[in-house]
């Protein structure tokens, strides 16, 4: 009997531990442990894009970059430790992320409120929706119940993020890599449709795009000298321009009618148009736009659920830059 009850014990305890991690993320998950979780990041967001539209921005990006790194764990928000740096000072994220700030503040008041309740990854996945709601007035549900991870390398962005310079077959097998489709791929580069970008980013389209041409021959010709203007070879590294100059603070699908007219900044969102497999998905976006809205919602909810950590992976941190 005795050996039994042991054995009796061992399993009910393997299947606590299975059901656990087999946690799965759920809409409205800090209904009963933390019910104004959801909106108190709307707040803090709302607040910070009044003050500053390019914040939406930021924030989607943000979850764009950490969902990319590790799957969507709060890692791009860890800062660096003493000889240790993290994913925030990769230069794909340095000094171009915003809106740390938001995050921080909300985590601060749910701290106060429901401590050590509402992971960080949480409160960036809420906040990029919010920042699509604030700027695009697009809504959807965010199923919530992500962990935090402990751990960021700074090394791991250049192997996860896609560069600007990727043409459209090399866009499709690094969006692939993470269950993405093509017209999901396409899709999700509407967001490239707000927000602001460093000239270092595409100068090279103007000024060495290859041995034969020195500007990309896909670039608008008014547009490449207006770009120009704004991004001389000598222009410091700190100068910026809108990665959408018709909306630059509406999230809206005149980014694929930017491509149609050849003033894509990055060759990355240019070659969408140039390559054959994904030019009609661009036209059928410029034409469909609340059709994109609804695209670009249902992407989004899907890349909140990359590699999540959930039941008793990983952890709640207290404060999102640093660990327990």
């Amino acid at each position: 009997m005795s050996n039994l009850r042991l054995c009796l014990i061992f399993l009910t305890m393997s299947m606590m531990v299975f059901m656990s991690s087999a946690i799965t993320p759920r809409v409205g998950f800090y209904r009963t442990t933390c019910p104004s979780a959801e909106a108190i990041v709307r707040k803090a967001v709302n607040k910070a894009v009044m003050k500053n539209p390019g914040i939406a921005a930021g924030l989607i990006r943000m979850h764009f970059h950490d969902c990319f790194v590790r799957g969507c764990d709060a890692s791009v928000l860890l800062d660096s430790t003493p000889g240790k740096l993290s994913e925030k000072e990769h230069p794909a994220n340095k000094p171009s992320l915003r809106g740390f700030e938001v995050i921080d503040e909300a985590k601060r008041q749910l701290e106060t409120l429901c401590p050590r309740t509402v992971s960080c990854a949480d409160i960036l996945a809420f906040a990029a929706r919010d920042g699509a709601l604030a700027v695009g007035g697009i809504s959807y549900q965010v199923p919530s119940g992500r962990r935090d991870g402990r751990v960021s390398l700074f090394d791991e962005p250049s192997n996860n993020l896609p560069s600007p310079s990727l043409n459209a077959k090399e866009l499709a097998a690094s969006f692939a890599r993470k269950g993405f489709s093509l017209d999901e791929m396409v899709t999700l580069s509407g967001a490239h449709s707000i927000g602001v970008s460093h000239c270092s980013s595409f100068s090279n389209r103007l000024y060495a795009f290859n041995e034969t041409h020195t500007q990309d021959p896909s670039l608008d010709p008014k547009f490449a000298r207006d770009l120009k203007a704004k991004c001389p070879p000598s222009s410091s590294p700190n100068n910026v321009v809108q990665l959408d100059g018709v909306t630059p603070n509406r999230l809206d699908n005149k980014y694929y009618t930017n491509l149609m007219n050849h003033r894509g900044l990055f060759a990355s969102d240019q070659t969408l148009l140039s390559s054959r497999s994904t030019a009609g998905m661009v036209r059928n976006n410029a034409r469909l736009g609340p059709a994109w809205a609804k695209k670009f919602a249902s992407a989004m909810v899907k890349m909140g659920s990359i590699d999540v950590l959930t039941g008793r992976q990983g952890e709640i941190r207290k404060k999102c830059g640093v660990v327990n």
